[in-house]
């Protein structure tokens, strides 16, 4: 290690604030070493686990980190105060007794282990940037998993013996029965992150063969990074997109798969709505996914209390000028949402089809007439989310023959593309959060036209790239040549269709 201890204090020291924390390793070590001696392992890279340190000559600190982790380690010199920071953010004050967990996890000491444990995997996965976290019980282990920008990665296995307590203790958080274990149950939690972070906790079980699967949705109340200009539209998309919902009336649609980010960009499309005018907007969600000031939410009830169509019989007899419908799911739904649009209303949804102008054709197999496609729909977009890679360590490379037959570009085959080996400030990965592909629709006069005279999917596809409108693979070609995303990703993220 003296090597490297030596390369690192020559080194600039790292600003703490550009570097993701994989908690697989920081939370290895007691929250008392990493304050006291100011020291933070990072992320794994080859052999060796990266430790953010001050002082890289302190020798005796180093191999304290090295044995308490089990793993060789490289010192990387840190800015101090970015250093405080990062520790802070990752044990907070809640998780004083990390160093505790992973021994005391070992000997199965029930419930008290299983609130430590609990606290920490909420706290890895708020660290991690997390949407969900499954709870698997396997035949010799529990199996701790995080999705992370989409992608689950493996996180912590437990002994069985202490699943039953890590389940009741999930349970007791999201009030759910303890003492039922054969049937499924739905429960929900509030808890804040060591960053203060206020964080809503939807709890799912499932029975299992070798016991209840647990899995959380972990769903923050963040809306300052939430606008239209982070999605990832490009400038003219982003035009059209802001032309659309500037219109007094009408119907916009978000298609694509579940997961795809319909949601968010419908949300982001409110907030610069209301933030520019005053509206009295209101949302059918199942559930509500982002909690908005300034607009009415309405949760569908699981009992069919309040379903989709009853409730938006009710929001038309309360002057909405905007109407967020979560999902179009049946005929009845659609012909809600084509009359609201048809008396002046300005509605928004989601619909599960594969391209933008699929949107119109799944409208016309619920039963909406063509003519009345025609005089409501001012947008349809397809999207998908796609992981972004690391600015710092992305290396160029070319697109290969393969590549650019999948894109149906053959003559792309050797032009610039890029991909990320991983460093410490994606911890390791290669990538950093998730960006849009997108693919529009507008509805202009010739498109009026067409749909109205029941054109098909491919016709109308043909018009939207005639009038200047790009496919979701070229968008992604786009991305893929810019260094925002890597081929291959950007090939699974349009291969849907």
């Amino acid at each position: 290690m003296s090597a490297t201890i030596e390369e690192a204090s020559r080194s600039k020291p790292l600003d703490m604030s550009f570097v993701r924390i994989d908690p697989n390793w920081a939370l290895r070590i007691p929250v008392t070493l990493a304050r006291r001696k100011k020291v933070l392992p990072c992320c794994q890279l080859g052999d060796r686990v990266l430790v953010a340190c001050v002082d890289c000559n302190d020798v005796a600190t180093l191999d304290t980190v090295e044995r308490q982790l089990g793993n060789s380690i490289e010192p990387v010199l840190a800015e101090e105060e970015s250093l405080e920071a990062a520790i802070r953010d990752t044990f907070g004050g809640q998780v004083a007794r990390t160093g505790a967990i992973r021994v005391a996890s070992d000997r199965g000491n029930g419930d008290e282990d299983a609130v430590q444990i609990c606290e920490e995997i909420l706290q890895a996965a708020a660290l991690r940037g997390a949407s969900d976290i499954h709870i698997d019980p396997l035949a010799q282990r529990v199996r701790v998993r995080l999705r992370v920008d989409g992608q689950l990665e493996e996180y912590r296995h437990f002994s069985s013996e202490l699943h039953p307590s890590i389940t009741s203790r999930v349970k007791v958080l999201a009030d759910m029965d303890i003492s039922e274990r054969r049937s499924p149950q739905d429960g929900r939690f509030s808890w804040t992150s060591s960053r203060g972070e206020a964080v809503d906790v939807r709890v799912a079980t499932l029975p299992t063969r070798f016991g209840e699967s647990v899995t959380l949705r972990l769903l923050t109340n963040n809306m300052d990074n939430l606008t239209l200009q982070r999605l990832g539209m490009g400038s003219d998309d982003f035009q059209r997109f802001s032309t659309a919902i500037d219109k007094p009336h009408g119907l916009i649609l978000l298609t694509g798969p579940t997961g795809s980010g319909k949601s968010t960009t419908l949300y982001a499309g409110m907030k610069e709505l209301i933030s520019t005018k005053a509206l009295h907007v209101v949302t059918v969600e199942d559930p509500v996914e982002y909690e908005m000031d300034g607009i009415a939410q309405v949760t569908v009830d699981s009992a069919d209390k309040v379903s989709f169509s009853k409730a938006l019989r009710s929001i038309l007899r309360n002057d909405p000028d905007v109407i967020m419908i979560g999902e179009i799911r049946d005929a009845e739904t659609a012909d809600i949402a084509i009359k609201a649009a048809l008396t002046g209303h300005l509605v928004f949804s989601t619909l599960h089809t594969n391209t933008a102008a699929g949107a119109v054709t799944r409208l016309i197999d619920m039963g909406v007439e063509p003519f009345l496609i025609a005089a409501t729909l001012r947008l349809a977009v397809a999207q998908r989310l796609v992981r972004k890679l690391c600015q710092y360590c992305r290396q160029e490379t070319g697109i290969t023959t393969a590549e650019a037959a999948a894109f149906g570009m053959p003559q792309a085959q050797g032009t610039t593309a890029y991909q990320s080996p991983g460093c410490i400030h994606c911890a390791g990965r290669g990538k950093v959060g998730r960006t849009g592909l997108f693919e529009m629709l507008p509805v202009t006069n010739a498109m009026t036209q067409l749909i109205a005279s029941g054109a098909d999917e491919v016709q109308l596809r043909q018009l939207a790239e005639q009038e200047g409108c790009r496919t979701l693979a070229e968008d992604a070609f786009r991305k893929v040549g810019d260094g925002i995303v890597m081929a291959s990703d950007a090939q699974a993220s349009v291969a849907l269709w």
